[in-house]
Order: structure tokens, then sequence, then C-alpha cells
């Protein structure tokens, strides 16, 4: 026990160091800090350390020994997610409720049809051995989805989370990732042989999950409101109960086959939304959620992670087909869906470029695919490309689309922090 928690410590020593280090690199070139966290943990991974010095690697990382290293990443990223919810404003969700709607549904078919397209070459070509279905299905939901821990981190540090057009991106987001989760549980049904009613009965649970958060915890979180607004302070008990709660409601979730950050998130979106309350909630959990834990979740992903397996121009022109594929699928197909609901064209097409940031979400879910025997190394491989860069696009897409300048000529003070959303450089 004592070995492990000194390799722990060291693990957690040096993905902190790096972290900060590729993080003030990206924020320097331009990219945001969860870009360069997201590199970082890549870097750390085989697809460098473990390339270039692999003694290193076997000491700090050996086999086996992150386990404790992912378990206060996926708590970083539960913590991260109730606060992202925290930050959703449901009035501007209402206000923008025909761009949200007419977004997540296209964002969510046109993604779907354009990778069995894909499929239908890459499948024969590559994994002749993979079952055509749960093969398109898996790529499916790799394309579809779009990173909510890490859009979120990125309309944080733009400090644009609270705002409407953050609101929406947000939610397509959220609904893109439930559809996800809901296709994947799906896909590990059927590989795993269990029956129908099993799916219908997650589905079931779903709806369940939902109506209990807004009709019946809602109502209880909201005395916590009442609390604060009377005495200025929570007390320890009332910050258990809400820690419970977020806690409770991710097992629930993941039982039902999503992932455990969506009933964090909910938790967070059900929460009283007066300003000083939710300011007061973000900062007793910010800090150590942002500059701690979630780095660690980013850094044990990209631990996974291998890009040299990508070989010959041939394999590359393929690849850069993948690249192609995903960027129609929700770039042009959400900015379209945007554009026609109403919303105006430059914001429009600066929603398609933040729906394109895949993030190491995308390759949790191709590391599900690798352990159920879906997809091979080799497909594998195109799809963290195809993320990598869709994620290193996405910031760039929206500036040029979305200029801060434009929204101050605009009078729409997109750069104003809204008060119950922390910021973080």
């Amino acid at each position: 026990m004592h070995l492990d928690l000194l390799k722990l410590m060291i693990q957690i020593t040096v993905v902190l160091a790096v972290c900060r280090v590729v993080g003030d690199i990206f924020l320097k070139i331009g990219q945001p800090r969860v870009n360069g966290e997201m590199f970082a943990g890549i870097l750390l991974g085989p697809s460098l350390l473990g390339w270039v010095w692999p003694q290193a690697s076997q000491y700090v990382f050996p086999p086996g020994s992150t386990e404790f290293l992912n378990a206060l990443g996926q708590l970083g990223v539960v913590l991260f997610m109730f606060l992202a919810g925290l930050g959703i404003n449901p009035a501007d969700l209402a206000s923008q409720a025909r761009a949200t709607i007419t977004t997540s549904v296209v964002g969510i078919v046109a993604p779907f049809l354009l990778a069995f397209a894909l499929s239908a070459y890459l499948q024969p070509r590559f994994a002749p051995e993979a079952n055509f279905t749960n093969f398109a299905l898996l790529i499916g939901a790799a394309m579809t989805i779009t990173a909510l821990p890490m859009l979120a981190k990125l309309l944080l540090e733009r400090d644009i989370l609270g705002t409407p057009l953050g609101t929406v991106a947000v939610a397509c987001s959220g609904v893109a990732g439930v559809a996800t989760w809901c296709i994947l549980a799906y896909v590990v049904l059927l590989v795993k042989g269990q029956g129908k009613s099993s799916l219908y009965l997650s589905f079931a649970g779903i709806a369940v999950l939902f109506a209990a958060t807004f009709l019946v915890l809602k109502p209880l979180l909201q005395r916590l409101g009442d609390q604060f607004n009377r005495g200025g302070v929570l007390n320890e008990k009332a910050m258990a109960i809400t820690i419970i709660a977020v806690v409770g409601l991710a097992v629930c979730a993941g039982y039902l086959g999503l992932h455990p950050l969506f009933g964090a998130f909910l938790v967070g979106a059900a929460m009283p939304k007066t300003g000083r309350f939710t300011s007061y909630v973000v900062g007793r959990l910010d800090t150590i959620t942002l500059s701690l834990l979630l780095p660690l979740y980013l850094a044990f992903s990209g631990l996974r992670t291998n890009v040299l397996a990508l070989r010959g121009a041939q394999m590359w022109m393929i690849c850069g087909l993948v690249i192609l594929v995903g960027i129609l699928g929700k770039v042009v197909a959400s900015f379209l869906a945007a554009w026609a609901s109403g919303m105006p064209g430059r914001q429009a097409a600066g929603l398609g470029s933040l729906m394109n940031m895949r993030g190491l979400i995308c390759l949790i879910v191709l590391n599900m695919g690798v352990d159920l025997k879906i997809i091979n190394t080799v497909i594998f491989s195109m799809m963290v490309v195809m993320a990598l860069v869709n994620t290193l696009l996405t910031l760039p897409m929206f500036n040029y689309f979305c200029p801060r300048q434009m929204f101050k000529e605009s009078g729409e003070d997109f750069g104003a922090l809204p008060e119950a959303v922390p910021s973080k450089g």
C-alpha cells in the first residue's frame, strides 16, 4: 500500500507538471489550456514518452499502476460536469429552443449517416472480421459525440459558458452525448448477447432519471438555496448533501448505461440559479476540480492512446478522409441546422465549430470499441487522429467565425463572465 501511494504521488506530480507546462505553451499559441492538457496526456503515453524513453515510462507508469489515477480523474470529471450544469441558464436555453432542438437532431443524424457510408468503405478493407452493424454504430457514436467536459472547459476559459451561444452549445453537446451513450449501451447489449428487454428497461430508466431530477430533486435543492439566502453561507451538512446528490445521480446514470457524468450534469442543471448561491457553491469546488482532478482525467485517457500505428501514405490519405467526414458531419451540418432555425450566420458557424470538439470522450468511446473487439488498432488510430485534429481546429474556427470584436460591435457582451461561472486561466 505504501508503494502504491508513493507511485500515485509520483504520477500525480509528473502529470500536473507536464499538463501545466504544455497548457501554458498552448495558451501562448492561441489554443485553450484544456487542449494542452489533453495533448500532455498523449505525450506521457506510448505515443512519445513510451517510445523515446521507455525506461522512464515503465518507472512512472508501469502496467496496472494507473487505476488510482483513473479513479481520481473520473471523480474530477464528475465534479466538473456538476459545475458545468451550474453554468446553464434555463431562460437562455428556452429562448434558443428552436436552434437547440434543430441543431441537436441534425448533429446526431448527419454524422451517423456519413459514418455508415464511411464504414461501408472501411470495414471490408481494414476490419473484415468485425460485425458491420456493430462497427458502423460505434464509428457513428464516435463521429456524433462532442466532448461535453472539454467543451464546457473551453467555454469557461473563454468566459462564454453562461451566454446564450454557450448555453446552446452545451445543450447540443449534452443531447448528442446522451444519444451516443444510449447507442453504446445498445451496442454493448448486442455484443454481450443480451435481449432487447434490457435495452427497453434502460431507456425507461433514463426517462425516470430525468423526471426524478427535475420533479423531485430540484425542489429539495431549492431548500439549499433558501438556506443560503437566509444566512449567506452553506454549512458542511448542506455541502455534503450536494455532493451525495451529485455522486448518487452519477451512479444511477451509470447503472442505466449512460456515462456517470450525465447524472452529475443533471444535478448541476437542477440547482438554484441565483448568482450568489451558485458562485458560492462553485467557489467551494472549482479549485481542486479544475487544477487537480480534471487534468488527471485528461492525462489518464491520453496514456491509453498510441498514434504511431499509422504508417504509409495510403493510410494517411484515408485518415484524411475520416477527418473530412468528421468535419462535414458536425461543423457543416450543425451550422446549416442552426442557420436554418434562425440563428445569425456567424453565430451558427461558431456553434458548428464548437460541435467539432471531440476531445478524449471520443477516445473513451473508441477504447470501448477496442475492449469489445469491435474495431482494431488501425481503425482506432485513424479515429484518434480525427479526434485530435478536429479538437485542435475547434478554437481557431470559432475565433474566425465569432471574434470577440463582433460581439462588442453588436452590443452583446460575450466576453463578460457570469457571476455563477468560475474563471480559470
